[in-house]
């Protein structure tokens, strides 16, 4: 048999299934060896380190938390054994070991279903790596509503789940985050980094608001020079409607016609965010957070009342039922159902595809052509 050959693979379905089979004996293989160090961290518990000294002081080992609150403590230099044994960085084990403790003891549904072969196993580590700074009651939140979806899911609505469970159990923790976010904003244009090919790079953190703002800008722009019959590339039209950008802003001298009051020139916000709160947003006691649909993330109500501050347009709309069922006879498809298709179903509904819904068509199930419906 040549080397490139595989047994058994004379049809296209005979490779589909030789490679399934491979896929799943690996991460079988994978699952044990996180199995396996759940076991070797406990038999390596903190009854295990010795604190005996004469001075009163200890020495040598200690006995350290590797995953969340809840789980027990493990040997210090149990991992780096472990580590040894595997090939790993003393890190990478320690990494190793924390994650299945995080799953073994405080995400239990996620780890029953990795076992069981329903959760890729690096799935099932990411998960257990941002729950491990989660309060108990908020890693037992996410683990909850995991359950039976975990496997399923997209990893960036994962990410919003885990980022609302930091909003409800420890609101503290997330406002710092918050406020340490927006100290870190900031806008690089890196001239001093130019080459001799002409082109420096630019980078920067922004407000979500700032950057939607921003991209509207540059996409109009990119958008301007194509209709005047730029042939360049859109990444290309994008960076020359920065430029462009810039030079309208420099042609306008803003504090002279302001006459020292320059704020006053300055545009209100544009931008059309699309945010649904939360009940507890809107209740005295509770810790609010909103969604965000334009990038499906989670932020704290304080930050959406900040967006809404000063001359911001603020447009309200009522809850739509999503079980209500909408139907016409017409081919085109009438707002409201547009509308409520996007919230029930809030990204592509093709396999994998996470794009966002309204950046999608809204498409008949079946052609309407071919008596397909036009109804929810």
């Amino acid at each position: 048999m040549a080397d490139h050959e595989l047994p058994d693979c004379d049809t296209p379905a005979a490779v589909l299934a030789f490679a399934q089979s491979r896929r799943a004996a690996a991460q079988r293989a994978e699952v044990d060896v996180m199995e396996a160090a759940l076991v070797w961290a406990a038999m390596h518990p903190e009854e295990s380190v010795s604190t005996s000294s004469t001075s009163g002081l200890v020495f040598g080992e200690l006995a350290v938390p590797l995953a969340g609150e809840g789980t027990p403590l493990v040997a210090e230099f149990a991992a780096i054994e472990l580590g040894a044994a595997l090939g790993l960085s003393t890190d990478a084990a320690r990494a190793l070991v924390g994650d299945a403790l995080e799953l073994a003891h405080r995400l239990k549904r996620t780890w029953k279903l990795l076992r069981a072969g329903e959760v890729p196993l690096w799935k099932a580590r990411r998960l257990a790596q941002l729950t491990t700074t989660l309060p108990l009651e908020g890693a037992e939140f996410v683990d909850r509503q995991l359950a039976g979806f975990v496997g399923k899911i997209g990893w960036a609505t994962i990410e919003r789940l885990v980022d609302q469970a930091r909003v409800a159990f420890d609101p503290e923790s997330a406002e710092k985050e918050r406020l340490a976010a927006a100290d870190s904003r900031r806008f690089a244009v890196r001239t001093d980094e130019a080459t001799h090919d002409g082109v420096v790079h630019v980078e920067g953190v922004l407000d979500l608001a700032d950057a939607l703002d921003l991209d509207t800008a540059i996409r109009q722009g990119a958008e301007e020079l194509s209709a005047l019959g730029s042939t360049e590339s859109l990444d290309v039209r994008r960076s020359m409607a920065a430029g462009e950008l810039a030079r309208r802003q420099l042609a306008f001298d803003l504090r002279a016609d302001a006459g020292g009051g320059a704020a006053s020139v300055v545009k209100p916000r544009q931008v059309v965010i699309h945010v649904h709160l939360s009940d507890a947003a809107i209740s005295p006691d509770g810790a609010g957070f909103a969604s965000i649909e334009e990038t499906r993330s989670i932020v704290s109500t304080e930050q959406v009342r900040a967006w809404c501050s000063g001359d911001a347009k603020v447009v309200i709309r009522p809850v739509i039922d999503l079980e209500d069922h909408h139907h016409t006879d017409a081919y085109a498809i009438p707002d409201r159902l547009v509308e409520q298709t996007r919230l029930t179903q809030q990204v592509c509904a093709f396999p994998w595809c996470e794009r966002p819904a309204r950046r999608c068509d809204t498409d008949h199930v079946t052609a309407h052509g071919d008596d397909g419906p036009t109804c929810s």
